[in-house]
Protein backbone atom coordinates (compact mmCIF):
# COMPACT_ATOMS: atom_id res chain seq x y z
CA UNK A 1 0.00 0.00 0.00
CA UNK A 2 3.07 2.27 0.95
CA UNK A 3 3.65 2.58 -2.46
CA UNK A 4 0.22 3.53 -4.03
CA UNK A 5 0.08 6.05 -1.36
CA UNK A 6 3.29 7.76 -2.14
CA UNK A 7 1.87 7.70 -5.74
CA UNK A 8 -1.60 9.35 -5.02
CA UNK A 9 0.59 11.43 -2.97
CA UNK A 10 2.95 12.27 -6.25
CA UNK A 11 -0.30 12.46 -8.57
CA UNK A 12 -1.48 15.22 -6.29
CA UNK A 13 1.56 17.42 -6.07
CA UNK A 14 1.30 17.97 -9.76
CA UNK A 15 -2.48 19.14 -10.14
CA UNK A 16 -2.77 22.59 -10.69
CA UNK A 17 -4.13 24.32 -7.31
CA UNK A 18 -6.47 26.94 -8.22
CA UNK A 19 -3.54 29.58 -7.17
CA UNK A 20 -1.77 28.19 -9.67
CA UNK A 21 -3.81 28.43 -12.75
CA UNK A 22 -4.86 32.05 -11.46
CA UNK A 23 -1.03 33.07 -11.46
CA UNK A 24 -0.86 31.14 -15.28
CA UNK A 25 -3.90 32.99 -16.15
CA UNK A 26 -2.45 36.06 -15.18
CA UNK A 27 0.46 36.11 -16.84
CA UNK A 28 -1.54 34.67 -20.31
CA UNK A 29 -3.47 37.62 -20.24
CA UNK A 30 -0.70 40.10 -19.46
CA UNK A 31 1.21 38.31 -22.45
CA UNK A 32 -1.63 38.89 -24.37
CA UNK A 33 -2.04 42.62 -23.76
CA UNK A 34 1.09 42.87 -24.49
CA UNK A 35 0.52 41.55 -28.08
CA UNK A 36 -2.47 43.76 -28.24
CA UNK A 37 -0.95 47.14 -26.73
CA UNK A 38 2.22 46.24 -28.88
CA UNK A 39 0.78 45.32 -32.31
CA UNK A 40 -1.70 47.99 -32.50
CA UNK A 41 0.47 50.50 -33.66
CA UNK A 42 2.09 48.23 -36.82
CA UNK A 43 -1.86 47.73 -37.86
CA UNK A 44 -2.05 51.41 -38.37
CA UNK A 45 1.49 52.68 -38.76
CA UNK A 46 1.26 54.00 -41.89
CA UNK A 47 -2.09 55.69 -41.74
CA UNK A 48 -1.75 57.24 -38.30
CA UNK A 49 1.82 58.64 -38.64
CA UNK A 50 0.80 60.06 -42.24
CA UNK A 51 -2.10 62.05 -40.41
CA UNK A 52 0.28 63.14 -37.87
CA UNK A 53 2.77 64.45 -40.50
CA UNK A 54 -0.18 66.44 -42.24
CA UNK A 55 -1.63 64.16 -44.27
CA UNK A 56 1.06 62.53 -46.17
CA UNK A 57 0.01 58.97 -47.63
CA UNK A 58 0.97 55.38 -45.62
CA UNK A 59 3.61 54.80 -48.32
CA UNK A 60 4.95 58.21 -48.94
CA UNK A 61 9.32 58.59 -47.72
CA UNK A 62 8.54 60.60 -44.54
CA UNK A 63 5.95 58.68 -43.35
CA UNK A 64 7.75 55.37 -43.88
CA UNK A 65 10.80 57.03 -41.96
CA UNK A 66 8.38 58.47 -39.18
CA UNK A 67 7.04 55.57 -38.61
CA UNK A 68 10.41 53.27 -38.07
CA UNK A 69 11.59 55.59 -36.11
CA UNK A 70 8.94 55.27 -33.32
CA UNK A 71 9.06 51.61 -33.70
CA UNK A 72 12.44 51.67 -33.51
CA UNK A 73 12.48 53.73 -30.14
CA UNK A 74 9.33 51.66 -28.90
CA UNK A 75 11.52 48.26 -29.36
CA UNK A 76 14.87 50.37 -27.11
CA UNK A 77 12.03 51.14 -24.56
CA UNK A 78 11.05 47.38 -24.30
CA UNK A 79 14.81 46.95 -23.92
CA UNK A 80 15.04 49.35 -21.27
CA UNK A 81 11.89 48.44 -19.56
CA UNK A 82 13.09 44.17 -19.47
CA UNK A 83 15.97 45.01 -17.66
CA UNK A 84 14.71 47.95 -15.36
CA UNK A 85 11.43 45.99 -14.42
CA UNK A 86 13.75 42.84 -14.38
CA UNK A 87 15.35 44.20 -11.30
CA UNK A 88 12.56 45.22 -9.75
CA UNK A 89 10.57 42.10 -9.95
CA UNK A 90 13.15 40.43 -7.77
CA UNK A 91 12.86 43.02 -4.70
CA UNK A 92 9.62 44.38 -5.15
CA UNK A 93 7.77 40.31 -6.11
CA UNK A 94 6.78 39.07 -9.53
CA UNK A 95 2.99 39.38 -8.88
CA UNK A 96 3.46 43.08 -7.62
CA UNK A 97 5.63 43.90 -10.42
CA UNK A 98 3.14 42.18 -13.21
CA UNK A 99 0.69 44.76 -11.62
CA UNK A 100 2.74 47.70 -12.59
CA UNK A 101 3.89 46.96 -15.79
CA UNK A 102 0.19 45.90 -17.20
CA UNK A 103 -0.95 49.44 -15.52
CA UNK A 104 2.15 51.66 -17.45
CA UNK A 105 1.29 50.18 -21.24
CA UNK A 106 -2.06 50.26 -20.53
CA UNK A 107 -2.07 54.18 -19.83
CA UNK A 108 0.77 54.87 -22.07
CA UNK A 109 -1.17 53.08 -25.28
CA UNK A 110 -4.57 54.78 -24.08
CA UNK A 111 -3.03 58.13 -24.49
CA UNK A 112 -1.51 57.38 -28.19
CA UNK A 113 -4.84 58.65 -28.76
CA UNK A 114 -4.42 62.17 -27.66
CA UNK A 115 -1.01 62.55 -30.08
CA UNK A 116 -0.85 65.72 -32.24
CA UNK A 117 2.67 64.94 -33.90
CA UNK A 118 4.65 61.98 -34.54
CA UNK A 119 7.23 62.77 -31.38
CA UNK A 120 4.52 62.68 -29.14
CA UNK A 121 3.58 59.03 -30.32
CA UNK A 122 7.19 58.23 -30.42
CA UNK A 123 7.23 58.98 -26.58
CA UNK A 124 3.49 57.61 -25.74
CA UNK A 125 5.02 54.68 -27.40
CA UNK A 126 8.49 54.63 -25.61
CA UNK A 127 6.82 54.91 -22.46
CA UNK A 128 4.50 51.84 -23.03
CA UNK A 129 7.31 49.81 -24.19
CA UNK A 130 8.77 49.89 -20.84
CA UNK A 131 5.68 48.10 -19.45
CA UNK A 132 6.02 45.52 -22.44
CA UNK A 133 9.53 44.54 -21.49
CA UNK A 134 8.78 44.00 -18.22
CA UNK A 135 5.68 42.28 -18.19
CA UNK A 136 7.37 39.42 -19.80
CA UNK A 137 9.72 38.96 -17.39
CA UNK A 138 7.70 38.99 -14.17
CA UNK A 139 5.10 37.05 -15.51
CA UNK A 140 7.22 34.26 -16.84
CA UNK A 141 9.31 34.01 -13.37
CA UNK A 142 5.87 33.91 -11.72
CA UNK A 143 4.64 30.72 -13.70
CA UNK A 144 7.90 29.15 -13.31
CA UNK A 145 7.83 29.49 -9.99
CA UNK A 146 4.34 28.94 -9.56
CA UNK A 147 3.65 25.84 -12.06
CA UNK A 148 3.61 21.86 -11.06
CA UNK A 149 6.82 20.53 -13.17
CA UNK A 150 4.69 18.44 -15.58
CA UNK A 151 2.63 21.22 -16.81
CA UNK A 152 5.62 24.15 -17.59
CA UNK A 153 6.80 22.61 -21.10
CA UNK A 154 2.89 23.32 -22.23
CA UNK A 155 2.23 26.12 -20.15
CA UNK A 156 5.36 28.09 -21.96
CA UNK A 157 3.49 27.35 -24.85
CA UNK A 158 0.53 28.70 -23.59
CA UNK A 159 2.31 32.00 -22.60
CA UNK A 160 3.96 32.54 -25.84
CA UNK A 161 0.38 32.19 -27.58
CA UNK A 162 -1.08 34.56 -25.32
CA UNK A 163 1.08 37.25 -27.09
CA UNK A 164 -0.21 36.02 -30.36
CA UNK A 165 -3.75 35.87 -29.08
CA UNK A 166 -2.98 39.61 -28.64
CA UNK A 167 -1.86 40.59 -31.99
CA UNK A 168 -4.58 38.43 -33.80
CA UNK A 169 -7.03 40.98 -31.28
CA UNK A 170 -5.39 43.91 -32.72
CA UNK A 171 -5.58 43.01 -36.04
CA UNK A 172 -9.19 42.29 -35.56
CA UNK A 173 -9.60 45.75 -33.93
CA UNK A 174 -7.83 47.48 -36.66
CA UNK A 175 -10.11 45.29 -39.02
CA UNK A 176 -13.18 46.40 -37.24
CA UNK A 177 -12.14 50.18 -36.62
CA UNK A 178 -10.98 50.85 -40.00
CA UNK A 179 -13.71 53.02 -40.96
CA UNK A 180 -12.56 55.42 -38.20
CA UNK A 181 -9.70 57.47 -37.60
CA UNK A 182 -6.45 55.35 -36.73
CA UNK A 183 -6.11 57.19 -33.05
CA UNK A 184 -9.35 55.28 -31.78
CA UNK A 185 -7.66 51.76 -32.14
CA UNK A 186 -5.14 53.20 -28.83
CA UNK A 187 -8.48 53.41 -26.75
CA UNK A 188 -8.93 49.72 -27.11
CA UNK A 189 -5.01 49.50 -25.38
CA UNK A 190 -6.45 50.66 -22.25
CA UNK A 191 -8.84 47.71 -21.39
CA UNK A 192 -5.58 45.81 -19.93
CA UNK A 193 -6.27 48.39 -16.88
CA UNK A 194 -8.35 46.22 -15.54
CA UNK A 195 -6.63 42.98 -15.71
CA UNK A 196 -4.19 44.86 -12.50
CA UNK A 197 -7.51 44.82 -10.25
CA UNK A 198 -7.53 40.82 -10.88
CA UNK A 199 -3.61 40.38 -10.45
CA UNK A 200 -3.80 42.63 -7.08
CA UNK A 201 -6.68 40.69 -5.61
CA UNK A 202 -6.23 37.00 -6.83
CA UNK A 203 -2.46 36.53 -7.36
CA UNK A 204 0.05 35.87 -4.75
CA UNK A 205 3.94 36.30 -4.98
CA UNK A 206 5.30 32.64 -5.87
CA UNK A 207 6.20 30.90 -1.95
CA UNK A 208 10.26 30.32 -3.42
CA UNK A 209 10.77 34.10 -4.33
CA UNK A 210 9.07 35.02 -0.65
CA UNK A 211 11.12 32.17 1.07
CA UNK A 212 14.79 33.74 -0.59
CA UNK A 213 13.56 37.02 -0.70
CA UNK A 214 13.03 37.05 2.90
CA UNK A 215 16.66 36.56 3.78
CA UNK A 216 17.46 40.29 2.69
CA UNK A 217 20.42 39.53 0.32
CA UNK A 218 19.87 40.58 -3.18
CA UNK A 219 23.06 39.94 -5.36
CA UNK A 220 24.07 42.65 -7.95
CA UNK A 221 23.52 43.20 -11.50
CA UNK A 222 26.56 42.49 -12.01
CA UNK A 223 25.63 38.88 -10.89
CA UNK A 224 24.49 38.24 -14.36
CA UNK A 225 28.28 38.03 -15.36
CA UNK A 226 29.69 36.43 -12.51
CA UNK A 227 31.86 33.15 -13.63
CA UNK A 228 29.04 30.82 -13.44
CA UNK A 229 26.24 32.70 -15.07
CA UNK A 230 28.32 34.55 -18.29
CA UNK A 231 28.39 32.05 -20.41
CA UNK A 232 25.01 31.94 -20.14
CA UNK A 233 23.72 35.35 -20.27
CA UNK A 234 25.93 36.40 -23.05
CA UNK A 235 24.60 33.38 -25.02
CA UNK A 236 21.00 33.99 -24.65
CA UNK A 237 21.54 37.90 -24.86
CA UNK A 238 22.94 36.90 -28.82
CA UNK A 239 20.19 34.57 -29.26
CA UNK A 240 17.16 36.98 -28.68
CA UNK A 241 18.81 39.75 -30.50
CA UNK A 242 19.81 37.91 -33.90
CA UNK A 243 15.70 36.13 -33.40
CA UNK A 244 14.07 39.27 -32.55
CA UNK A 245 15.78 41.20 -35.86
CA UNK A 246 14.05 38.69 -37.07
CA UNK A 247 10.89 38.90 -35.99
CA UNK A 248 10.10 42.08 -35.70
CA UNK A 249 11.49 42.84 -39.21
CA UNK A 250 8.53 40.34 -40.51
CA UNK A 251 6.29 41.72 -37.87
CA UNK A 252 6.78 45.40 -38.97
CA UNK A 253 7.19 44.92 -42.38
CA UNK A 254 4.72 42.05 -43.92
CA UNK A 255 1.84 44.80 -43.80
CA UNK A 256 3.65 47.34 -45.72
CA UNK A 257 4.69 44.78 -48.22
CA UNK A 258 0.71 43.54 -48.36
CA UNK A 259 0.05 47.06 -49.15
CA UNK A 260 2.59 47.21 -51.90
CA UNK A 261 2.14 43.93 -53.80
CA UNK A 262 1.26 44.78 -57.63
CA UNK A 263 -2.74 43.62 -57.44
CA UNK A 264 -3.63 45.23 -54.20
CA UNK A 265 -1.60 48.65 -54.59
CA UNK A 266 -4.35 50.81 -56.18
CA UNK A 267 -7.07 49.26 -53.81
CA UNK A 268 -8.77 51.75 -51.28
CA UNK A 269 -7.69 52.03 -48.14
CA UNK A 270 -9.97 50.08 -46.40
CA UNK A 271 -9.62 47.59 -48.82
CA UNK A 272 -5.98 47.05 -47.59
CA UNK A 273 -6.90 47.38 -44.26
CA UNK A 274 -9.22 44.65 -44.70
CA UNK A 275 -6.32 42.02 -46.64
CA UNK A 276 -4.07 43.28 -43.76
CA UNK A 277 -6.45 41.67 -40.99
CA UNK A 278 -6.97 38.23 -42.67
CA UNK A 279 -3.44 37.73 -43.67
CA UNK A 280 -2.36 39.01 -39.95
CA UNK A 281 -5.31 36.77 -38.11
CA UNK A 282 -3.77 33.30 -40.48
CA UNK A 283 -0.48 34.28 -39.87
CA UNK A 284 -0.77 34.46 -36.23
CA UNK A 285 -3.04 31.39 -35.72
CA UNK A 286 -0.28 29.83 -37.49
CA UNK A 287 2.36 30.96 -35.06
CA UNK A 288 0.44 30.08 -32.42
CA UNK A 289 0.93 25.93 -33.76
CA UNK A 290 4.57 26.31 -34.02
CA UNK A 291 5.02 27.78 -30.58
CA UNK A 292 3.15 24.07 -29.37
CA UNK A 293 5.39 22.41 -32.45
CA UNK A 294 8.66 23.64 -30.37
CA UNK A 295 8.03 22.23 -27.44
CA UNK A 296 6.79 19.24 -28.70
CA UNK A 297 10.19 18.91 -29.92
CA UNK A 298 12.19 20.43 -26.45
CA UNK A 299 10.23 17.73 -24.23
CA UNK A 300 11.06 15.32 -26.90
CA UNK A 301 14.77 15.95 -27.58
CA UNK A 302 16.07 19.13 -25.62
CA UNK A 303 15.88 22.70 -26.36
CA UNK A 304 18.48 22.86 -28.66
CA UNK A 305 17.05 20.24 -31.41
CA UNK A 306 13.65 22.34 -31.32
CA UNK A 307 15.70 25.63 -31.81
CA UNK A 308 18.05 24.56 -35.00
CA UNK A 309 15.08 22.11 -36.23
CA UNK A 310 13.17 25.02 -36.55
CA UNK A 311 15.22 27.97 -37.30
CA UNK A 312 16.36 25.45 -40.27
CA UNK A 313 13.24 24.91 -41.60
CA UNK A 314 12.20 28.80 -41.17
CA UNK A 315 15.61 29.79 -43.16
CA UNK A 316 14.66 27.89 -46.12
CA UNK A 317 11.24 29.55 -46.11
CA UNK A 318 12.14 32.73 -45.83
CA UNK A 319 13.94 32.53 -48.42
CA UNK A 320 12.09 31.24 -50.86
CA UNK A 321 8.87 32.74 -50.06
CA UNK A 322 9.70 36.29 -49.75
CA UNK A 323 11.79 35.69 -53.05
CA UNK A 324 8.50 35.01 -54.60
CA UNK A 325 6.50 37.78 -55.96
CA UNK A 326 3.56 38.16 -53.49
CA UNK A 327 -0.06 38.00 -54.66
CA UNK A 328 -3.28 37.81 -52.49
CA UNK A 329 -3.73 34.39 -53.51
CA UNK A 330 0.13 32.82 -51.82
CA UNK A 331 0.44 36.09 -48.95
CA UNK A 332 -1.23 33.58 -47.00
CA UNK A 333 0.78 30.11 -47.04
CA UNK A 334 4.30 32.36 -47.37
CA UNK A 335 3.57 34.21 -44.06
CA UNK A 336 1.98 31.31 -41.71
CA UNK A 337 5.06 28.51 -42.75
CA UNK A 338 7.26 31.43 -42.04
CA UNK A 339 5.68 32.91 -39.13
CA UNK A 340 5.00 29.33 -37.66
CA UNK A 341 8.41 27.99 -37.64
CA UNK A 342 10.42 31.42 -37.90
CA UNK A 343 8.78 32.63 -34.69
CA UNK A 344 7.17 29.31 -32.92
CA UNK A 345 10.81 28.43 -31.40
CA UNK A 346 9.21 31.49 -29.39
CA UNK A 347 7.09 29.03 -27.50
CA UNK A 348 10.16 27.65 -25.95
CA UNK A 349 10.99 31.32 -23.98
CA UNK A 350 8.65 31.86 -21.13
CA UNK A 351 9.86 29.11 -19.31
CA UNK A 352 13.39 28.25 -21.12
CA UNK A 353 14.90 31.05 -19.99
CA UNK A 354 13.98 31.58 -16.22
CA UNK A 355 15.06 28.47 -15.07
CA UNK A 356 18.96 29.23 -16.44
CA UNK A 357 19.39 32.01 -13.45
CA UNK A 358 19.29 31.90 -9.35
CA UNK A 359 15.71 32.90 -8.07
CA UNK A 360 16.85 36.63 -7.00
CA UNK A 361 18.41 37.28 -10.36
CA UNK A 362 15.64 34.86 -12.19
CA UNK A 363 13.13 38.21 -13.49
CA UNK A 364 16.42 40.43 -13.62
CA UNK A 365 18.14 37.43 -16.33
CA UNK A 366 14.99 36.89 -17.91
CA UNK A 367 14.25 40.46 -19.10
CA UNK A 368 17.83 41.22 -19.70
CA UNK A 369 18.41 38.54 -21.92
CA UNK A 370 15.16 38.29 -23.58
CA UNK A 371 14.81 42.55 -24.15
CA UNK A 372 18.12 43.20 -24.93
CA UNK A 373 17.67 41.84 -28.23
CA UNK A 374 15.15 45.02 -28.54
CA UNK A 375 18.46 47.06 -28.91
CA UNK A 376 19.38 44.79 -31.56
CA UNK A 377 16.26 44.38 -33.35
CA UNK A 378 15.61 48.37 -33.10
CA UNK A 379 18.96 49.36 -35.21
CA UNK A 380 17.71 46.32 -37.38
CA UNK A 381 14.28 47.44 -37.83
CA UNK A 382 16.11 50.95 -38.67
CA UNK A 383 18.39 49.53 -41.40
CA UNK A 384 15.75 47.20 -42.80
CA UNK A 385 13.85 50.22 -43.44
CA UNK A 386 16.65 51.31 -45.60
CA UNK A 387 16.33 48.71 -47.55
CA UNK A 388 12.42 48.71 -47.80
CA UNK A 389 12.51 52.72 -48.87
CA UNK A 390 14.70 51.44 -51.73
CA UNK A 391 13.55 48.16 -52.78
CA UNK A 392 10.00 47.90 -51.15
CA UNK A 393 9.24 45.89 -47.54
CA UNK A 394 9.28 42.77 -49.24
CA UNK A 395 13.11 42.56 -50.35
CA UNK A 396 13.88 43.95 -46.52
CA UNK A 397 12.38 40.84 -44.89
CA UNK A 398 13.71 38.78 -47.16
CA UNK A 399 17.49 40.00 -46.63
CA UNK A 400 16.85 40.29 -42.85
CA UNK A 401 16.45 35.82 -42.87
CA UNK A 402 19.95 35.66 -43.48
CA UNK A 403 20.22 36.31 -40.04
CA UNK A 404 18.61 32.49 -39.04
CA UNK A 405 22.33 31.37 -40.27
CA UNK A 406 24.25 32.97 -37.29
CA UNK A 407 21.15 32.28 -35.13
CA UNK A 408 21.26 28.54 -35.79
CA UNK A 409 25.05 28.17 -34.87
CA UNK A 410 24.45 30.12 -31.33
CA UNK A 411 21.54 27.54 -30.82
CA UNK A 412 23.80 24.72 -31.13
CA UNK A 413 25.56 26.01 -28.15
CA UNK A 414 22.45 27.26 -25.88
CA UNK A 415 22.16 25.48 -22.29
CA UNK A 416 19.43 23.15 -21.34
CA UNK A 417 17.53 23.86 -17.98
CA UNK A 418 18.83 22.63 -14.82
CA UNK A 419 17.87 18.77 -13.70
CA UNK A 420 15.48 18.84 -10.85
CA UNK A 421 18.07 17.24 -9.05
CA UNK A 422 20.69 19.72 -9.86
CA UNK A 423 18.44 22.98 -9.60
CA UNK A 424 19.99 23.82 -6.25
CA UNK A 425 19.23 27.49 -4.96
CA UNK A 426 17.70 27.91 -9.01
CA UNK A 427 14.15 25.86 -7.72
CA UNK A 428 12.75 23.09 -8.76
CA UNK A 429 12.94 22.84 -12.93
CA UNK A 430 11.23 20.15 -14.98
CA UNK A 431 14.66 17.49 -15.86
CA UNK A 432 16.07 18.20 -19.32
Amino acid sequence: MKPDTKSAAAANSERMTWVQKKALIAAFLGWAFDGLDGYLYVMVAGPFVGRLLGGKAANDPETISKATIIQAVFLVGWAVGGAVFGRVGDKLGRAKTLTLTVLTYAIFTGLSFFATEWWHLMIFRFIAALGIGGEWAAGSALVSETLPTRHRVWGSALLQSGYMTGCIMASVTSGLMRGLDPKWVFVVGVLPAFLTVFIRAAVPEPEHWKAEAGKGEHPPVTALFAPSLRRTTILLSLFNSLSLVMAWAFLFFVPMAIGEMDAVKDWPAEDKAALKTRVAVVFFAANIGGNFIATYLAQRFGYRVSFVTMLAVALVAFLVGFRLDLTPSNIYVITSVCFCFGLGFFGNFPLYVPPLFPTLVRTLGAGFTYNIGRLISAVGVFFAGSIAHTHGAAKAVWWTSFLFIPTILVAMMLPEPPRESDAGARGPFPAR
